[in-house]
């Protein structure tokens, strides 16, 4: 079983960055597609990122996918923040090598971490 955990969330101003860090509890690591969903409130979850390229149409340019397979752990590295990225944030990944911005792809999910960007 692989356990995902987040981190890195907190209370930022617009225009602030933040990293997120997901940590995985799985040897083979490298072996992992990890992406970023967000999930607001009153709102559907919303895909992120998954791998270097593809993003969300609303993060492009200022957020920024990356992983340390040594570390066991991929970072969302959020820059420019906009009180519209306010939401609770969540790793997933599969083995299946699929990268894909379609939740259902991804069996195993991480807990969440809240990011809050005030005006």
């Amino acid at each position: 079983q692989v356990q995902l955990v987040e981190s890195g969330g907190g209370l930022a101003q617009a225009g602030d960055s933040l990293r997120l860090s997901c940590a995985a509890s799985v040897r083979t690591f490298r072996c992992y597609v990890v992406s970023w969903f967000r999930h607001a409130p009153a709102k559907e979850r919303e895909f992120v990122a998954v791998s270097s390229t593809l993003y969300a149409d609303s993060v492009k340019g200022r957020f920024t996918i990356f992983r340390d397979n040594a570390k066991n752990t991929v970072y969302l590295q959020m820059n420019s923040l906009k009180p519209e990225d306010t939401a609770v944030y969540y790793c997933a990944a599969n083995n299946k090598g699929v990268s894909s911005p379609r939740a259902k792809e991804y069996d195993y999910w991480g807990q969440g971490t809240q990011v809050t960007v005030s005006s």
